[in-house]
């Protein structure tokens, strides 16, 4: 496996705790979503991939979605933003990847155990 086709799997494995994070600071629409995550390089969003998430994470109950008439759009755009059961979840998923994340820290740093 070379190093691009891990680190793609790698970031489709963070997408949804990228996406949850972000919609944990506001809730915005797919595109804006897409944006935001601009900032962060690598993330590896991209349409193809967050309107799948977005639909399943609505489905799972993580998500609320709402129809709104944005001025300068030429149609009406699905805002997403957490529900209490969506950021119950995006808790327990940063608690998991702090622990994931300093495990292999510790490992790769030569340090623990």
């Amino acid at each position: 496996m070379d190093v691009e086709r891990w680190k793609s799997q790698l970031w489709k494995g963070a997408a949804e705790l990228a996406v949850l994070a972000l919609l944990a600071r506001r809730e915005s629409y797919g595109l804006g979503l897409l944006e935001a995550a601009r900032g962060w390089p690598g993330l590896g969003l991209s349409e193809g991939t967050i309107y799948p998430l977005l639909n399943r994470l609505q489905g799972e109950g993580k998500l609320a979605a709402r129809w709104v008439e944005d001025a300068g759009a030429t149609h009406p755009r699905k805002y997403y933003g957490l529900t209490e059961q969506g950021r119950a979840f995006l808790q327990a998923m940063t608690s998991e990847w702090r622990t994931f994340q300093g495990s292999l820290n510790d490992l790769i740093e030569g340090s623990g155990t």
